[in-house]
């Protein structure tokens, strides 16, 4: 059942998040839903669930946004562009407070934020934040953004054969923090080999690898249980147990599984292709 819509007329939306809601809070029953959407002309837009209307209009990027997200306590909105470039601005203000150029001549393909371990990687900062371009690097980086602090902490490069296909025929570089394993990060791509890293940022190694049948085309990692969902470009989807298991393969898609999303409880899955949005139930897991 549609519940409620919202049109920008002659852009298109690339990127969106929801707002997450502040630990330990319960809901209250007219607490309002916010989804942050990033379009075509650099703008980013917040819109507001409950009242069904746009609650603030931002133009961070001069190219169209690739990813985009919330900081934890959604405070403030990370968007990344085509360009490279990545954007940290406030919701509360409509300021843009940082512009990071790391990244610039390649897009954004991932942006993820997470709580920080101090005692992992003794530095400042309340949360960690990645971005992940199609270049294959992996910039992590920790924050405090009520200090306006923003510390380069690691910078990951990934090999790859030489090859005649621009970027954009390539398989994205996706990363994302092990929800399972702190100060650890898994890494998808390109490469010489097909296979799914675990990076330490305390050790700054990688520290295992599970192969995969196929460079992978999306990547999410349950919240609840020692799992990933790959999806890849032959309409497969995988469930990977970790560090070790057998993994379990499911067809059902009709083009390349672009997008694996699961839910917060990691009871659901959301998998997308082109023209389907299936949703899984994991019994097991």
């Amino acid at each position: 059942e549609l519940v409620v819509q919202f049109q920008v007329l002659n852009q298109s939306c690339q990127c969106l998040a929801w707002k997450p809601r502040p630990v330990g809070v319960w809901p209250c029953p007219g607490e309002s839903q916010h989804v942050v959407a990033g379009y075509s002309d650099g703008t980013v837009r917040v819109f507001s669930v409950s009242r069904t209307e746009m609650e603030l209009k931002m133009h961070p990027h001069a190219a169209a946004l690739t990813a985009i997200t919330y900081s934890t306590d959604g405070e403030m909105i990370l968007s990344g562009g085509k360009d490279g470039i990545v954007a940290i601005s406030s919701p509360r203000t409509g300021m843009t407070i940082h512009v990071l150029a790391d990244h610039r001549g390649s897009p954004i393909t991932v942006l993820q934020c997470t709580r920080k371990q101090y005692h992992d990687l003794g530095v400042e900062g309340g949360e960690l934040w990645l971005a992940s371009s199609s270049d294959r690097r992996v910039s992590v980086w920790a924050s405090d953004w009520l200090q306006d602090k923003c510390e380069l902490l690691d910078w990951l490069s990934f090999p790859a054969p030489a090859g005649p296909e621009g970027l954009d025929s390539l398989p994205p570089s996706l990363a994302a923090f092990c929800p399972w394993e702190h100060g650890v990060l898994v890494y998808v791509g390109f490469g010489l080999q097909k296979e799914a890293l675990f990076y330490s940022l305390r050790k700054k190694q990688v520290l295992r690898k599970i192969s995969l049948p196929a460079f992978a085309t999306s990547l999410s990692l349950s919240p609840s249980a020692p799992f990933m969902a790959i999806g890849f470009s032959d309409r497969l989807l995988r469930l990977q147990p970790c560090p070790t298991g057998d993994p379990q393969d499911y067809a059902g898609h009709d083009d390349t599984v672009h997008l694996c999303r699961f839910a917060p409880s990691g009871r659901r899955l959301l998998t997308a292709s082109h023209s389907a949005v299936l949703v899984w139930e994991l019994t097991g897991a």
